[in-house]
């Protein structure tokens, strides 16, 4: 099987600009961080630098595994995780010291090598480990394959128009499985990928648009829903030619209006589909069918395929990019699952070949004895009262709505969902918050709000 490092070698169009120093490599020119014994675990805490970059593809040519982390989890997440696994080596820029460890380096870039030699027995599929939880240093992994990362990527070159000329950000944290199907897709057929830290919400971003001439950008809803807000639709981007949306559902009316912004300018827009267990995409819908298919997720990439569980409703996936299980502790690395299905928690239909999620099976609250699809329930506010709001079901009792625009009448918005849910208004709680907690992903952060709403609401 050819490898990812050799699909990018074979893209001669390939550069990678680092926007610190403003040099260009290719990919051959890239610093090569050696790692030297058996194959073992490494840890790698990577933003999305030109040196992290270096740092994943030397991780990619050797014969280690490794887990891609965020740098900015708490001290007490990292050691805890670090004690759980013991990797062999760190890549971890944010500490000078690490007990139990030395400091080495090659190639102008350092790491940590374990002072101890204990060995863990790795199964030859298992490449990477992207953690199910960005945000809490949760021990738990998804465990991918080379062939998983190669299907992944090819199948979004497959469908995305990328090009050799593109100018390309990473936008997204490449420890983000949406974030790493970026690099790797842009890196096997793309142009010119810029590294940098910056995310679209920050003013750098926009300034080094034009600067570099981006061709795509890459968000989640939230910052969808935030672009919105700055007002994105009511400017011009000359150079930019597609853009994508994954992490989520969006919003319908911010889909219609994303799509009518691209469609007046000869521009695409992407709605996707995915999950980490898929390595990041299982469907997209072609942006020439997206407003006659609002709200839809589209239909499998290729090699893919969907199936509704019919008892549950449940959407199940099948394909070359799905996952091999679960690691909670080292003694998992020893194995990598063959499965052919993969049940991705989301309640779907189908119609025509295209497929739409009515909800998450985890998404529902019981609310007095009633089932509340809280996913809908947003869905109603957002398009019947033009309202955006989150929602979350609290001890069984309470619809917990929360909005962060403080001209909302919390009072009218419980009366209007009661009436239009059927929900006694008493079971209703509207809540004003100044932001949405999000993880470092970019989702809503639901058991934060639930949290907030324990500590503070039920005082």
């Amino acid at each position: 099987m050819i490898s990812l490092f050799q699909l990018a070698s074979g893209n001669r169009s390939l550069r990678y600009l680092d926007d610190a120093g403003e040099r260009t490599y290719t990919l051959q020119e890239l610093p090569v961080l050696l790692f030297e014994g058996d194959r073992s675990l490494v840890f790698a805490y990577l933003d999305n630098s030109v040196n992290a970059i270096a740092v994943f593809w030397s991780l990619m040519r050797s014969r280690h595994c490794f887990a891609l982390l965020s740098p900015e989890l708490g001290l007490r997440f990292k050691e805890d995780l670090e004690h759980r696994y013991r990797p062999s080596y760190i890549i971890d820029w944010k500490r000078e010291v690490i007990e139990g460890y030395s400091k080495v380096s090659s190639g102008g870039i350092s790491c940590f090598s374990a002072d101890h030699g204990q060995a863990i027995r790795i199964h030859k599929d298992v490449k990477l480990l992207i953690s199910t939880s960005g945000t809490t240093g949760s021990p738990k992994f998804v465990k991918l394959s080379e062939q998983n990362l190669v299907a992944n990527a090819l199948s979004i070159c497959d469908y995305l128009p990328i090009r050799g000329e593109d100018v390309t950000p990473l936008n997204l944290p490449v420890y983000y499985s949406y974030g790493l199907s970026v690099l790797t897709s842009n890196s096997v057929k793309g142009g010119t990928i810029v590294c940098s830290n910056d995310d679209l919400l920050k003013k750098e971003f926009w300034r080094n648009f034009e600067r570099y001439g981006y061709t795509s950008f890459a968000g989640v809803p939230f910052v969808y829903e935030m672009l919105e807000r700055i007002g994105f639709t009511g400017k011009e981007y000359p150079t930019l030619r597609y853009f994508t949306q994954a992490g989520g559902k969006l919003q319908d009316a911010l889909v219609r209006k994303y799509t009518d912004y691209a469609i007046a300018r000869g521009l695409r827009f992407y709605v996707m589909y995915g999950q980490t267990e898929a390595t990041a995409r299982m469907s997209y819908l072609p942006p020439e069918q997206t407003l006659e298919r609002i709200g839809s997720i589209g239909k499998p990439i290729r090699d893919g395929n969907f199936i509704i569980d019919e008892e549950t409703a449940e959407l199940c996936y099948t394909g070359p990019n799905v996952f091999g299980g679960y690691v909670t502790g080292p003694s998992e690395l020893a194995s990598f699952d063959r499965n052919t299905l993969l049940r991705t928690g989301d309640m779907a239909r189908e119609l025509d070949g295209f497929y739409y999620i009515t909800g998450r099976l985890k998404r529902m609250a019981k609310i007095f004895g009633n089932r509340v699809n809280l996913d809908e329930v947003e869905s109603v506010i957002s398009s019947e009262l033009n309202v955006q709001a989150r929602c979350a079901g609290y001890m069984d009792k309470l619809l917990l709505i929360f909005v962060t625009d403080p001209d909302i009448d919390l009072k009218e918005l419980g009366r209007k969902v009661s009436a239009s849910l059927s929900l006694h208004i008493t079971s209703i709680r509207a809540i004003h918050i100044q932001d949405i907690p999000l993880t470092v992903n970019g989702k809503v952060n639901y058991q934060g709000l639930i949290n907030q709403y324990a500590t503070v609401g039920t005082a």
